[in-house]
């Protein structure tokens, strides 16, 4: 038995631990370990202190030459000793020494021992460092690598584009006649053009101006994704149409859907005017959340735009002059039997009546058997549309879009925002609206048929009221500021912005072509899409 476990015995004879000896001697317990284990020789004073604790002579601790208790250490408690010193080794490094009684030999290690435990707080310095770097190391790998975890925390917010989607009987910049005239600016010229000066990243859509919103949404995609129009399997069987259209080579936007280096998603602001607005709605909506029929119906050749799980591709979506109820002048048209007036002031209002035949415009009706630039064309038109649900007349009269707005559903994701316009004031003599006098003229007779059209009657599928009188031409107010079965919140400078809500501006004075420059007025076009610009980007992302 070595010095060691003499102590360890003694002590443990004794009835005391380490921390209650060494409080005794007052040493540290790690000292009174280290004697116990050999590994250092505890100093003269200290070996007389414990033999006069102990009730033992310096020869016994020190050489054990003297057994004062008589007492014979069997295997049992040899054993016990041996793994109690075993057990306190994993806590003190094994330091071997020789087992010696000079006290020249003690003195340097018991120095060397101290030294050692005074830069205890170095080790827990050194412990941190450790893992920081282990985190360094393993940190990125999910992430992507170092340079995309260098990108997430100095790369800028990625600009979102804004996409600007035209109405019934409008046109994109692919269009010939945009270059003619502009549908976006208008008289006040190309819109897309002083944007794009503003450093505002921003492209126009070229989708089928008398296609039904469905149609649209599936041209839209197709042109966002630089893919062929799918119009669905089940959708094109029921219509009667071929399912596919036409192949657009070159994406829209690119990078669309896609993350950046940081690990930005790839949004865009969708922007539509008047039955724009209804294609973008829908368009937003499939994405997040697909089309089961569509699904079941195509099997493993679906589109993504039914498969959902896209809605966060789009930041904001912004209607101007949109119908989401529908429009009256749809029941004044078939009141009145005046289809081709309706198509005549449509045509008039956009100032292509003399080139609509010319190939200037591209009717996107391929799927129909309808080609472009013929001159029976309008004609093909009336015929193919003078029935059947599948296009735009009837997705913009007030059961038309009651059955629309059923399959659109807002996305949480997403912001939702609505201009009206109104051209009419309370007449003088009756109850019905009437145009102002800035009213563009070929609109007045249309925004005075709509002012004054009302069906309360029982048999009304759907009530219209005096609420739906005032007008900007050819949408009525009520139905351009909201979906009818949408919750809307008024906007103002103060409002808190939320996903998935509709914020309606106040209502603004023109008639239906005034927010797409025809008035003519360049500052008050050009302001208000940098003001509502600014507004959107400003808004905080996800």
């Amino acid at each position: 038995m070595n010095i060691g476990e003499r102590i360890l015995n003694l002590r443990k004879k004794s009835g005391l631990s380490q921390e209650e000896l060494a409080e005794k001697l007052g040493v540290s317990r790690q000292s009174v370990s280290k004697w116990e284990t050999g590994n250092v020789m505890p100093d003269i004073d200290k070996a007389v202190a414990m033999c006069e604790l102990f009730g033992v002579s310096t020869d016994y601790l020190l050489k054990g030459k003297e057994d004062h208790t008589g007492a014979v250490y069997n295997n049992v408690v040899e054993e016990e000793i041996i793994g109690e010193i075993d057990r306190e080794e994993e806590e003190v490094p094994a330091q071997t020494l020789a087992d010696s009684t000079d006290s020249a030999d003690v003195k340097p290690a018991l120095h060397k021992d101290e030294a050692q435990e005074k830069p205890a707080y170095l080790k827990a310095i050194a412990g941190v460092l450790a893992i920081i770097l282990v985190f360094a190391i393993i940190l990125p790998i999910p992430l992507g690598g170092y340079k995309r975890l260098w990108a997430k925390f100095t790369e800028p917010p990625v600009a979102y584009p804004y996409v600007l989607v035209h109405g019934m009987g409008g046109w994109g910049e692919g269009a010939g006649i945009n270059s003619l005239s502009p549908y976006w600016g208008s008289v006040t010229g190309s819109l897309s053009t002083y944007l794009r000066s503003m450093d505002i990243k921003v492209a126009e859509a070229n989708v089928g101006p008398f296609s039904s919103a469905w149609d649209r949404a599936c041209e839209l995609y197709a042109q966002l994704t630089g893919t062929r129009v799918d119009y669905g399997e089940a959708h094109s069987k029921i219509h009667g149409h071929e399912r596919y259209g036409k192949t657009y080579a070159t994406k829209l936007v690119e990078g669309w859907g896609t993350e950046t280096e940081g690990g930005q998603l790839q949004k865009i602001n969708l922007i539509g005017h008047s039955f724009g607005g209804n294609t973008i709605r829908l368009l937003t909506s499939l994405l997040e959340y697909g089309s089961p029929e569509e699904q079941q119906a195509s099997g493993d050749e679906v589109s993504g735009l039914f498969t959902g799980g896209k809605g966060e591709y789009i930041n904001s979506v912004t209607t101007l002059c949109s119908p989401h109820n529908g429009s009256t002048l749809y029941y004044v048209v078939d009141r009145y039997n005046l289809v081709q007036t309706a198509l005549g002031v449509l045509y008039a209002a956009g100032g292509v009546t003399d080139v609509i035949e010319g190939g200037l415009v591209d009717f996107n009706l391929d799927h129909f058997g309808i080609q472009s630039g013929t001159s029976q064309t309008l004609e093909l038109i009336n015929q193919k549309f003078s029935t059947g649900k599948d296009n735009a007349f009837y997705d913009l009269s007030p059961d038309g879009a009651a059955e629309l707005n059923e399959s659109i559903k807002t996305v949480d994701s997403v912001y939702y925002f609505s201009y009206a316009y109104c051209t009419t004031e309370k007449s003088l003599i009756s109850d019905n609206q009437v145009p102002k006098k800035s009213t563009l003229l070929v609109l007045m007779p249309v925004a005075t048929l709509i002012g004054r059209y009302t069906n309360t009657s029982d048999s009304a599928a759907i009530k219209i009221d005096e609420s739906w009188l005032p007008n900007d031409g050819l949408v009525n107010v009520v139905s351009a500021q909201c979906p009818s079965d949408e919750e809307m919140f008024s906007y103002t400078a103060d409002t808190e912005i939320k996903r998935g809500k509709w914020y309606v501006f106040p209502t603004l004075e023109g008639d239906h072509g005034t927010v797409i420059g025809m008035s003519g007025n360049v500052q008050k076009t050009h302001s208000f899409y940098t003001d509502h610009i600014a507004m959107v980007d400003a808004l905080p992302r996800n």
